[in-house]
Parts: C-alpha cells; sequence; structure tokens
C-alpha cells in the first residue's frame, strides 16, 4: 500500500493543487456568473495554470542564484504575470476583468501544490508531511485567488498600479512563510507557520470576494440608476 502511494502522490500532484481550486471557483464564482463568458472562465483557469508554471519554472532555476531577495523578487515576479493578461487592451475597464482575475489567481494558485511537493521531495508514506502541504498550498491558492481579484479591480478601475503594488507587499509574508516552513523541520513551529499562511490566504480570499468583487453588484445597481435616470429625462 505505502509502495502504491508513493507512486500515486507525484503523478496525482497536480490534481492535488486543481481540485481544491476548481471547489473555490465553484463556490465564489456564484452570482458572478453574468459578468463574464463561461468559455473565457475556463479559458482562464488554463492560462492560469500555465503561467503558474512558467513562474514556477524560473523560480525554480532561479532560486540559488537570488538567495533571499526571492522574498521580494518573486512576488514582483506572480504578480507581473498576471498583469500581463488582465491588461490585455480588450479587459481594460471591464467588470469581467474581475472575475476573470479570480479565475486566472486560482488556476496559478493550483500550481503551488505540486511544485511545494517536488521541492520537499514529499512521498505518499509521509501522510503528514503531505498534509501540511496540502494545507499550506490551499492557502496559497486562496492567496493568489485574491491577489487575481485586486489586479483585476484595478485594471477595471483604472487603479491597475496601486492595486499592483498592494498585492506584491501582501504577498511578502507568503514568500517569509514559504522560507520559514521550508527551512523547519516538522515540528509545532511549522505546523504553526503552515497554519498562519492558511488563515492568512484565507482571510484575503474572504476580503477579495465578499467585499471587492461585491462592488461588481452595487456599481452595477447604481450604473442601471443612472442609465434609467437620463433615460427618464431625455
Amino acid at each position: 500500500m505505502g509502495e502504491i502511494m508513493a507512486s500515486f502522490v507525484p503523478s496525482a500532484s497536480l490534481f492535488l493543487g486543481i481540485i481544491p481550486a476548481l471547489i473555490l471557483l465553484y463556490i465564489s464564482i456564484k452570482g458572478y456568473e453574468h459578468h463574464a463568458k463561461p468559455k473565457n472562465i475556463y479559458v482562464s483557469f488554463i492560462v492560469g495554470i500555465v503561467i503558474g508554471f512558467i513562474a514556477s519554472i524560473i523560480e525554480l532555476l532561479t532560486s540559488a542564484d537570488v538567495g533571499l531577495s526571492f522574498i521580494i523578487l518573486y512576488p514582483i515576479l506572480e504578480q507581473l504575470f498576471k498583469v500581463i493578461i488582465l491588461n490585455a487592451r480588450r479587459l481594460q475597464e471591464k467588470q469581467a476583468t474581475v472575475v476573470y482575475g479570480l479565475v486566472l489567481g486560482l488556476g496559478f494558485g493550483a500550481i503551488s501544490t505540486p511544485v511545494s511537493l517536488i521541492i520537499g521531495n514529499i512521498q505518499g508514506g509521509d501522510y503528514t508531511l503531505l498534509g501540511l502541504v496540502v494545507i499550506g498550498s490551499t492557502g496559497i491558492i486562496m492567496f493568489q485567488g485574491a491577489t487575481g481579484v485586486l489586479i483585476g479591480y484595478g485594471v477595471y478601475t483604472n487603479k491597475l498600479w496601486t492595486y499592483v503594488v498592494f498585492s506584491v507587499l501582501i504577498h511578502i509574508p507568503i514568500t517569509v512563510g514559504v522560507f520559514l516552513s521550508s527551512f523547519l523541520t516538522f515540528s509545532y513551529a511549522q505546523i504553526v507557520v503552515v497554519l498562519c499562511m492558511f488563515f492568512y490566504g484565507a482571510f484575503l480570499y474572504w476580503y477579495a470576494t465578499r467585499r471587492i468583487m461585491f462592488r461588481l453588484t452595487s456599481e452595477g445597481l447604481r450604473r442601471k440608476r443612472t442609465k434609467k435616470d437620463i433615460d427618464i429625462k431625455t
């Protein structure tokens, strides 16, 4: 059984990231389906996985050279990847961009689980470490989804770089957490760090989906009322 699990975990590691991301997407997208096209939602998720994979390769190849500066450099790299996609001309000033930002970010974050398992050389028999990786990676998935919302909202409101800088700053605690958890051997300290990453990501995800995205509904109603008033006057 142990040998089966040892071979199963590496091959299924991508699904360990995709499944939580899809569950979050299914829960969070309710009520916003009319803001975005279903086809574009699926495409955004796949694009998120692709750019997340590319970013991870770059980070793995440069980790030995950048040293501790990765704590700042990698947040910049990852958020700029989202900017490249979301700041396309046809997405500017569109409410749908916020929804696509959420989906893109969740896809981007889904790649964190297999990357963490590869870096940590986690095998199927390491159930405790596997559990910690999944918990910590789920926190990262939620965090990436949250920053996708923030950057998408920045594109929509013409305040892109304000939200990019904010996303980079709130990303730094995540990279610090990754650094600490990678150097701590299994202990209560490592458990605390992983749980902090999870709840930090969960809080930011709640804020982005329940506070930032909620503005789409209120702003949409406000625009409808304004248009109605103009039509009445004319």
